[in-house]
């Protein structure tokens, strides 16, 4: 699997968490993680178009970071 591929699965992976958080109650500090999330997951699409591929990959991987507290703390992991 080469870098590009990588964080193509990172993103869908990404997706598909995020509607699962979309489905439960969160706390306005929780909300303000989620939004992080998908800014960062954002910055991963900009720079994977600029093929700035370690920082696309360090994007995505923050963002899962971020979801994965959220999921966490609602016992979803």
């Amino acid at each position: 699997m080469d870098a590009v591929e990588r964080i193509e699965k990172d993103i869908d992976l990404f997706a598909k968490n995020i509607k699962e958080i979309e489905s439960i109650k969160i706390d306005k500090e929780e909300s303000q993680v989620v939004e992080m999330a998908r800014n960062y997951s954002k910055d991963t699409d900009y720079y994977l178009k600029k093929k700035d591929y370690l920082t696309s990959f360090g994007c995505i991987t923050y963002a899962h970071g971020l979801l994965d507290a959220i999921r966490l703390l609602h016992k979803l992991i």
